[in-house]
């Protein structure tokens, strides 16, 4: 009988164990401005989770500092219940995040909760990968060189400026430039392509109301299907905002190592480093430069680095990162766009005044560059567009020294003509990315002077025009730059032939 009575006491006592176990237990020492100082816990790990058990719940808490007597944690999510004296437990687990395909056409924060009111992301049935959110990079060995294009839909980044899947590169502008537009169009431009990539947006600092209509124009434009939104929004404590670019980075991983191709964006880096600087300050570690603690050059040196093209061995997959930053009145020579221009490949340099003066996209050809691109550009693009930088920097010398002429002999007429022309061609409106084969076409007709007896004003109508030409009477040739990837004379000759019909039309 005695022995039934026990039997049930134990039932009842809830996580009742036979054999006690030690448990490292720490104590809250003092809490403010979601930064924990811990004291007791000796053995615990950098981004380790530990668990605070407040009066109304439990809460998640990073290590982030290991001191000698004490640690250093930044609370993920609310923490003004959070008092001194409050029991800190280890969980021995590392920050990650559950990834999966299940996530395609979702909007999550940086710790992977719904945030588009679906529902769960992982049913019960479903045994999601968990991938850490601080991940070491892929070795030297385990990488290959750039060789296929991340095509942007850009006439001016994909002839110029190409991008390569595996490459990181930066896009770089005042406020207002037009850089998240960039950043959308080669999203929706991948809805085209052969092994299409697995979009990953990450929204620093964003509001919500831009995030949501980010959300809606990959809704309506049909690549929701295929994005991942990470959202840490302007109202986010600072942790989200540290922890947003890892995430998107844990998930981009996941399609890498799996031999898919992923493209992540992190818009913007800028915030990251801010939201970065006030947890260190908070943590009272070491200001620098600009009160920046450092190693933030470290902390978005480990982030791009994770991007990268694995060898056949490793399945051949790639992660590609155009990571945004925000500078202040054009100045390139700040802080941190300096430490993330000598991180990445490249950078694609927006200009404030190209886009008051109706250039958009507004790249400022001069100073945007490509470290690896041009080895993964398609050989037709390379064949038709190799000169276009050249044209363009003469043009623009050319138009320097004319206002100071005042007659002007027909060649150089011309040739300013010519590049007013190839300047019109290049502008491109939002939303409306063109396809590789489309953008040989135009360029090969601009460069070798065939539209050189219209005017510059014509030249959205003529384009608009000249593409559908090939679309409806000569889809043929279009199909075979598609396929080929390149122009061998017998096809020069028939792009040539079909030209010289469209001008005698027009």
């Amino acid at each position: 009988m005695s022995q039934e009575i026990l039997e049930k006491l134990k039932k009842s006592i809830q996580d009742y164990k036979e054999n006690p176990e030690w448990e490292e237990v720490g104590k809250v020492v003092e809490s403010g401005d979601g930064i924990l100082k811990i004291s007791g816990l000796s053995k615990v790990g950098m981004m380790e989770l530990l668990s605070v058990e407040s009066e109304k719940e439990q809460v998640k808490v990073l290590a982030l500092n290991l001191e000698e007597d004490s640690v250093g944690g930044l609370v993920l999510g609310e923490s003004s219940h959070i008092k001194a004296g409050n029991t800190v437990k280890r969980t021995k687990q590392l920050l990650s995040l559950p990834v999966g395909d299940q996530l395609l056409g979702r909007v999550i924060d940086p710790l992977g909760n719904a945030l588009d009111g679906k529902g769960p992301i992982f049913s019960a049935k479903d045994k999601p990968q968990y991938n850490f959110l601080e991940n070491d990079a892929p070795n030297v060995l385990a990488r290959e060189g750039v060789n296929y294009p991340m095509h942007t839909g850009i006439k001016a980044i994909d002839a110029m400026i190409p991008v390569g899947r595996g490459q990181r590169e930066l896009i770089i502008g005042d406020r207002g430039t037009g850089k998240t537009a960039v950043a959308l169009d080669v999203i929706i431009n991948q809805k085209e392509e052969e092994n299409r990539p697995i979009c990953i947006y990450v929204a620093v600092g964003q509001k919500e109301s831009k995030v949501a209509k980010i959300v809606q124009t990959l809704k309506e434009q049909g690549a929701l299907d295929y994005t991942i939104v990470v959202s840490a929004s302007a109202s986010s404590p600072a942790a989200y905002w540290y922890l947003a670019p890892f995430a998107g980075a844990a998930i981009g991983e996941y399609f890498r190592d799996k031999g898919k191709d992923a493209l992540v964006i992190y818009d913007d880096l800028s915030k990251h480093a801010w939201a970065y600087r006030q947890i260190s300050l908070l943590l009272r570690r070491a200001p620098g430069r600009e009160a920046y603690p450092g190693d933030v050059f470290y902390l978005h040196s480990r982030l791009l680095e994770r991007s990268a093209k694995l060898s056949k061995e490793l399945g051949g997959g790639s992660l590609t990162a155009l990571p945004i930053i925000e500078t202040q009145l054009g100045d390139v020579t700040a802080y941190i766009p300096t430490n993330v221009i000598s991180i990445t490949d490249g950078q694609i340099y927006l200009e404030s005044d190209l886009f008051y003066q109706g250039t958009r996209p507004a790249v400022n050809v001069g100073l945007s560059v490509s470290r690896v691109g041009g080895s993964a550009q398609t050989k037709a693009m390379k064949k038709v567009a190799g000169k276009l930088r050249l044209e363009l920097a003469q043009f623009r010398e050319l138009q320097t020294f004319m206002q100071f002429a005042s007659d002007v002999d027909e060649v150089t007429k011309a040739r300013i003509n010519k590049g007013r022309i190839i300047t019109e061609i290049l502008k491109q409106p939002d939303l409306q990315p063109i396809s590789f084969e489309k953008q040989v076409l135009v360029l090969y007709a601009a460069l070798n002077g065939h539209f050189n007896k219209f005017q510059p004003k014509e030249m959205k109508q003529i384009e608009a025009k000249y593409l559908e030409y090939f679309s409806d009477l000569h889809k043929d040739i279009v199909d075979e730059i598609k396929s080929k990837r390149q122009i061998d004379e017998k096809l020069e000759e028939k792009i040539k032939e079909v030209i010289e019909k469209f001008l005698a039309a027009n």
